[in-house]
């Protein structure tokens, strides 16, 4: 058996009926468990996994939202004066990004 083998059989297990694309399921991980520490690579792949099927997101907004979380991993670990300027790096008491909003499907709030 390989990956992609381990994968069907898992999505069989748990009744999805969704193609997955490791890759970016990979990559995702790779780059939050040397960005941030080791277990935020399970961590992430799976809040990314539940914010789609949370949301019924398509592929490619599944896509949106692993780039931006991978943005996020990658300057983790640079000192906050570094991240200031940057409009991706929301808090959690800042409006959503427009951009972000629909692709989710949202409405952006109004600025």
């Amino acid at each position: 058996m390989n990956l992609h083998d381990w994968i069907d059989e898992v999505c069989d297990v748990l009744d999805l009926d969704h193609e997955i694309d490791e890759g970016l399921v990979l990559d995702l991980a790779r780059v939050c468990a040397h960005g941030v520490e080791r277990p935020a690579a399970p961590v992430t792949s799976y809040l990314l996994g539940y914010a789609a099927g949370a949301r019924g997101l398509s592929s490619r907004q599944i896509e949106e939202l692993a780039e931006r979380v991978t943005a996020l991993a990658e300057r983790w670990d640079r000192p906050a004066a570094d991240d200031a300027d940057d409009p991706a790096d929301l808090g959690p008491d800042d409006p959503p990004d427009a951009d972000l909003a629909t692709a989710l499907g949202e409405d952006p709030e109004p600025p």
